[in-house]
């Protein structure tokens, strides 16, 4: 169970062996932990080379007046809260990243009363209490600490730094001051004035807030699509060689390639990074009739996540001569581009090369058509450099300045200015309790998204996804 009174530990960097390891200590024991293991406590945020012991090793056989059982030298670092990065007093041990030297000095900190071993996320949580992040920030390191790409790291750290959080507060306060004019109309409400100088620049900063969330969200979902990144499924027929041209995509044997029609019967997936942005391309099972109720299955699921996808690669035998176009209900998908990928071109000799399609080849829309070889690698550079500036493309648009990076921060966007809409509407009924009510609900959204209020039902949600020690 948590509890915010107890000193918690535990390795926070990679997994031994490495050069260095840093285990953390955070808590109203965090110094007593440092005198165990070290005998003295160094300055604040002064690192301090000195030599670990295990405190409850005297005793155990060693030689008179030698003392503890030493465990390492390591750097030793004091920051007494509240300025630390949880808020609390805080010790950091920084030692040899060997299997024994990071598990004597686990154990030696077991021994030390009042420490326990940190559940997951629970440094970041004592933070997010502690005022130390906002619930946006949190998710932001959550992100960072995810990130697969270049541009997913970017919209990170950004989010890390009080992107979106800052601007949330800053709406908040302006909520705050507007509310207060509006009840200042409510408890004097026989002054001739409250309508013109009160209440009215209330509703002008409602309004005005109102048209800036509602540009915000008006982003394509910029934020949310670099999170989860561009969906590509390569669909087709059987034996065309979907799998061998995911595979190699992937530069590596990630789906089984067979001779034998059929062997796909599920979705794999798999992550690529092009270009700096996050590319997940799905290999699905061959689209046909078939009795096997398992292949029916995998048919179905290829076709769902086809029509999610965000790009259709078709698959189609070079060796038949002109590529067979893609099913009409696929092309029927609004909005969803669909190239044809001619495989198999090293066999297809005397054949017809494949046709590209009528108009500009090169609009982002447009359907392309590529002749390639999956067993030679032949054309492929050019299909990762189509990917690549597809997927430039799919993410243009700012996602530099992007701000929602989750449904959540949407939804209570979305919340917060439905409420100004309303306080907005009751400008000519001139019922300031009404009014004032809206902008209190507009506040409190503001105040779910960057973690001010009701939001102890989906801290667990957002911790769990942590590693100890962070």
């Amino acid at each position: 169970m948590y509890n915010r009174r107890d000193t918690i530990f535990a390795l926070s960097s990679g997994r031994p062996p490495a050069a260095i390891a840093v285990v953390r200590v955070s808590g109203p024991a965090a110094k007593d932990a440092i005198m165990a293991l070290a005998g003295r406590v160094p300055q604040p945020r002064h690192a301090t080379l000195l030599r670990l012991k295990n405190p409850s090793s005297e005793g155990r056989g060693l030689a008179s007046g030698s003392g503890s059982e030493p465990i390492d030298d390591a750097v030793v670092l004091w920051f007494p809260g509240p300025r630390s990065e949880t808020g609390e007093d805080t010790a950091e041990f920084q030692l040899h990243g060997g299997f024994a030297v990071v598990a004597a000095v686990l154990s030696a900190l077991g021994t030390v009363e009042g420490l326990r071993p940190a559940e997951p996320g629970e440094f970041t949580r004592r933070a997010f209490e502690n005022g130390k992040l906002d619930l946006t920030r949190v998710e932001g390191l959550a992100d960072l600490i995810g990130a697969e790409t270049e541009a997913q790291r970017r919209q990170a750290f950004q989010q890390l730094k009080g992107l979106l959080g800052d601007r949330a507060e800053r709406w908040r306060q302006q909520l705050t001051e507007a509310l207060a004019l509006v009840e200042a109309s409510i408890d004097f409400p026989d002054e001739d004035v409250v309508s013109e100088k009160v209440i009215q620049p209330a509703l002008a900063m409602a309004k005005e807030l109102d048209r800036e969330i509602r540009d915000l969200l008006a982003d394509s979902h910029r934020g949310e699509r670099l999170r989860e990144g561009l969906t590509v499924a390569v669909a087709g027929p059987v034996n065309v060689g979907k799998s061998s041209i995911v595979n190699r995509l992937a530069k590596r044997p990630a789906a089984i390639v067979s001779p034998h029609a059929g062997t796909t019967r599920d979705v794999i997936e798999v992550h690529l990074d092009l270009g700096g942005f996050p590319v997940t391309v799905v290999d699905t099972a061959g689209v046909r009739e078939t009795a096997d109720p398992v292949e029916e299955e995998g048919v179905r699921r290829a076709r769902a996540r086809t029509e999610a996808s965000d790009l259709v690669l078709w698959v189609t035998d070079a060796t038949f001569g002109d590529p067979s176009p893609p099913p009409a209900e696929l092309m029927k998908l609004d909005g969803r581009p669909v190239w044809v990928l001619s495989n198999k071109s090293d066999l297809a000799h005397g054949k017809k090369p494949a046709r590209a399609s009528e108009g500009d080849a090169g609009r982002y829309d447009s359907m392309r058509c590529y002749r390639l070889s999956a067993l030679t690698g032949a054309s492929f550079d050019d299909l990762v450099g189509g990917l690549s500036d597809y997927a430039r493309r799919f993410f243009s648009g700012g996602t530099e300045s992007a701000l929602v990076t989750r449904q959540r921060h949407r939804a209570a966007l979305a919340e917060c200015a439905g409420a100004l809409r309303r306080a907005c509407a009751e400008e000519a009924s001139g019922r300031e309790d009404i009014i004032a009510e809206e902008l209190r609900l507009a506040a409190r959204a503001l105040g779910r998204l960057i973690g001010r209020v009701d939001v102890e039902n989906i801290l667990d949600v957002i911790f769990r996804d942590f590693c100890i020690g962070k």
